[in-house]
């Protein structure tokens, strides 16, 4: 079993990685795939009017500040246009491939942040932000996604949740793949991006990192630069529920899921 996660940022060349998908799942492995959809979001959201909004926790991970009127149009994007052409191109490869989100069967659970602490840009001081639709993945309907793959789906997952009281949220899509890696006992994790994988020293990618030790990995965090830090920290709660090998591999080769399989890239274990 492997859970692909694909990256949402631009540069990452989905027509390869889809056909690469394809090949695997012609070939009889059984992958989930689990996507992003930032800088899509990031586009239309400009476009509607309503420009993203980033803020930086105290601890320096970044994310975007969810009012209800993002959350629809993340939805719109994420789980409309981008988990559609995904599916699209997969059926048209041969992959019976089923796109939902996470609240579609109440596949993953989060909790809502009633108030998020952030550091304030302007003063550098520390202040709550509330009304907030983000969520920390819970619980994961793993028996569904059993359900779908024993019938010969290949899940394609947009990164929505539901929390306990019916209300949608976004969660961070690097989280819910490793926490859907460590539901299903994945072997592997592969996290495909812009970048062949953890530079030591961003933007140099002649400073790749090719391997880090588990009980190393929290270390890598400070020369993780933006949304790296998510994927170091996804890393680190699937290695914990369980899942043998974690890989930071580059989505704009030709082959990048091969690639990453034949330990190209930033392998974790």
């Amino acid at each position: 079993m492997i859970v692909i996660k694909i990256g949402g940022t631009t540069g990452v060349n989905l027509a390869a990685v889809t056909r690469d998908i394809a090949a695997h799942v012609q070939e009889g492995q059984r992958l989930i795939v689990v996507h992003g959809g930032s800088g899509e979001t990031n586009a239309i959201s400009t476009q509607l009017g309503h420009p993203p909004q980033f803020v930086t926790s105290p601890s320096g991970f970044t994310s975007r500040y969810t009012d209800r009127t993002t959350l629809e149009i993340f939805a719109m994007v994420t789980a409309g246009k981008i988990n559609t052409l995904l599916v699209e191109q997969l059926q048209r490869l041969g992959v019976n491939a089923l796109g939902l989100s996470g609240v579609d069967g109440g596949l993953m659970t989060a909790k809502r942040k009633d108030a998020i602490r952030i550091i304030d840009s302007a003063t550098g001081k520390q202040r709550i932000l509330r009304d907030d639709y983000t969520g920390k993945i819970e619980k994961v309907n793993s028996g569904l996604l059993q359900l779908l793959l024993e019938a010969g789906y290949t899940p394609v997952v947009a990164p929505l949740a539901i929390s306990p009281e019916g209300e949608a949220l976004n969660v961070d899509a690097d989280r819910a793949a490793a926490m859907v890696a460590g539901a299903v006992a994945a072997d592997q994790l592969i996290l495909l991006s812009n970048v062949p994988g953890l530079l030591r020293a961003f933007p140099d990618e002649s400073s790749l990192i090719h391997r880090i030790a588990r009980d190393s990995l929290e270390q890598s965090l400070s020369f993780a630069e933006g949304r790296m830090k998510k994927k170091v920290l996804g890393a680190s709660e699937a290695l914990a529920l369980g899942v043998r090998q974690v890989i930071f591999a580059d989505g704009r080769v030709e082959a990048p899921l091969a690639g990453a399989l034949a330990g190209h890239g930033t392998v974790i274990e």
